[in-house]
């Protein structure tokens, strides 16, 4: 595998970090994604549909190589995903939504150019994605929902998307354990996407992380899937809960998604 120099940097702190304290940077994040977010947003439909649509992904083997495939499909859908997004100007221009947006597109650019440039000719191709699912959503305002509604539809999707992500890596890093030079890149992918999630969730009005099991106001119900098992507070054999409590036991660590329970997640958005 002909693995390129890491690229040199996915964050840029200025454009990421708020200016004041993290109270005084909560009103920062976008009043109109908040507001929408606390408020009833309707999503057209109470749920997503739970059809999955033809498996153009499916669970890979359980390699070095295998782990980046599977990196390298949520890297287009999320590539993907926010590029339609700044396009559609469904995302509020001039503002910080709009920049962080526009800093999250070009990381995860690059994450699918250093991933390509890894797998070489073992890049899978990159599938049909529909964020419509089926039509149970409208994120880029084509079918006329309005720019609020579907910009909050827009928001919570990119919220499951990166909290997947956190998640989908860290399920990985065990497959690249043998590859140190390999998990260092992986884990540093993870660290970003980490920062993508806590992002897109302060755009919405919630907590930069997640507590428990549970998805957040404004999500639809298909999404719990991406939050399940996220309330575990045991690690390493040690119950986080007895001294902290159970809220923050579960905040101070993502837990991992399996292959399977990642492709089951993403065949809802491929075609």
């Amino acid at each position: 595998m002909n693995i390129i120099k890491f690229l040199e940097s996915f964050t840029n702190e200025e454009m990421m970090r708020s200016e004041g304290s993290r109270r005084d940077s909560f009103g920062q994040f976008g009043k109109i994604g908040r507001n929408l977010a606390l408020a009833a947003v309707p999503f057209g439909l109470a749920t997503m549909t739970s059809k999955v649509f033809a498996s153009d992904i499916t669970a890979t083997p359980a390699t070095p190589t295998g782990a980046l495939q599977f990196a390298l499909i949520l890297e287009y859908l999320e590539k993907e995903f926010y590029q339609l997004g700044l396009d559609s100007g469904v995302i509020p221009t001039g503002g910080r939504d709009e920049k962080v947006f526009m800093q999250i597109s070009a990381h995860e650019s690059d994450h699918v150019t250093f991933l390509s440039n890894a797998l070489g000719a073992d890049a899978p191709a990159k599938p049909t994605f529909d964020f419509t699912v089926g039509g149970a959503f409208d994120p880029f305002n084509d079918n006329g929902i309005g720019q609020a509604t579907a910009y909050a539809q827009f928001l919570a999707l990119a919220q499951a998307f990166e909290d997947t992500g956190v998640r989908a890596y860290k399920g990985q890093a065990g497959n690249l354990i043998t590859q140190p030079a390999l998990l260092t890149a992986a884990l540093q992918i993870h660290s970003v996407e980490a920062r993508h999630a806590s992002e897109v969730r302060r755009l919405r009005g919630l907590k930069g992380w997640i507590t428990g099991n549970q998805r957040g106001a404004g999500m639809p119900d298909a999404t719990q899937a991406v939050y399940n098992g996220e309330e575990v507070t045991s690690q390493a054999g040690y119950n986080t809960a007895a001294l902290f409590g159970a809220d923050a036991g579960s905040e101070a660590y993502d837990e991992p998604l399996t292959t399977q329970q990642v492709v089951d997640i993403a065949n809802l958005f491929i075609v």
